[in-house]
C-alpha cells in the first residue's frame, strides 16, 4: 500500500467578509505537494500566496474545499486536533526566525521538542544531528544575537525538522538576505527536503532560485496555475 500524499488542496476556496459583500482571498486552488519535492510559489503581492500557506498549515480554515494532510482530511478536525496535527506533521518556516533572544540554537530546538513531550535525551541527539546537518554545529551554543541572518534562518529550518514533519511550509525564507545567502538557505532547503523526504511549498520572491526548486506554481488574484517543472 503506497504512503498517502504529504499534502493536498483541492478546490479550496477563503473568503472574507468586506463591507456588504466579501473578499475572495483563494479561488477553487488545487495544489499536491508530494515527498521529497520543492515546489516553488510565486505571484504579486497579494495574490493569495499567504493565505495559501495559512490555509495548508490549518491556521485558517477554508470557506470550501479539502485540506488534507497525510491522508488526513482536516475539515473536521476541533482546534486541539489541528493543534496535534501540525506538531506532528506540519514544519512552518516564517520569513522572520522568531527565535527566543535567551535560548542558544542548540536550546531553540529541543523546547520545541519539549513541546511535543519528548524525551529531553532524545531531543538533544536530535538537535545536535539537525545543527549539523544545516552547518551550525560549531555555533549551537550562541545567543540569536550572535548569529547572522543566514545562520538564524538555519536554525529556524533546523527547528521547523525536529518534529519530523511530513510537510515543510516556506514563507519568503530569503526576503531579508543577501544574494549568496540566499542562495544558501535555498539550496539548504532543497537538501533537507530530499533528504527527510518532506514535501516542501516555497513562497519566494526571488525568482532566480526557482531553477533549484522541482516545480513552479503561480498565483494571481487567489488563483493557481498548475505547478510546471522549474526551468521549463
Amino acid at each position: 500500500m503506497s504512503a498517502p500524499v504529504p499534502l493536498s488542496l483541492v478546490n479550496v476556496t477563503l473568503e472574507y467578509p468586506d463591507g456588504g459583500g466579501t473578499t475572495t482571498a483563494l479561488d477553487r486552488v488545487n495544489l499536491t505537494a508530494h515527498a521529497g519535492k520543492v515546489v516553488s510559489l510565486v505571484g504579486p503581492s497579494g495574490s493569495g500566496k499567504s493565505s495559501l500557506l495559512a490555509v495548508a498549515a490549518t491556521l485558517v480554515r477554508p470557506t470550501r474545499g479539502q485540506v488534507v494532510i497525510d491522508g488526513t482530511d482536516t475539515a473536521g478536525l476541533k482546534e486541539k486536533e489541528l493543534a496535534a496535527l501540525r506538531r506532528e506533521k506540519v514544519g512552518i518556516i516564517f520569513q522572520q526566525p522568531n527565535l527566543l533572544p535567551s535560548l542558544t540554537a542548540v536550546e531553540q530546538l529541543i523546547i520545541s521538542d519539549h513541546l511535543r513531550r519528548k524525551p529531553a535525551r532524545t531531543a538533544r541527539a536530535k538537535a545536535d544531528e539537525l545543527l549539523d546537518i544545516v552547518g551550525l554545529s560549531s555555533s549551537a551554543r550562541k545567543l540569536p544575537h550572535q548569529l547572522s541572518g543566514g545562520q538564524r534562518q538555519r536554525v529556524n529550518i533546523a527547528r521547523a525538522l525536529m518534529g519530523s514533519p511530513k510537510v515543510l511550509l516556506v514563507d519568503e525564507p530569503t526576503a531579508a538576505l543577501d544574494h549568496d545567502r540566499s542562495a544558501a538557505i535555498v539550496g539548504l532547503l532543497r537538501q533537507v527536503t530530499s533528504e527527510f523526504s518532506v514535501a516542501t511549498v516555497l513562497v519566494t520572491h526571488d525568482t532566480e532560485f526557482v531553477p533549484l526548486t522541482d516545480a513552479v506554481a503561480t498565483m494571481r488574484d487567489g488563483r493557481l496555475a498548475s505547478p510546471v517543472l522549474a526551468g521549463a
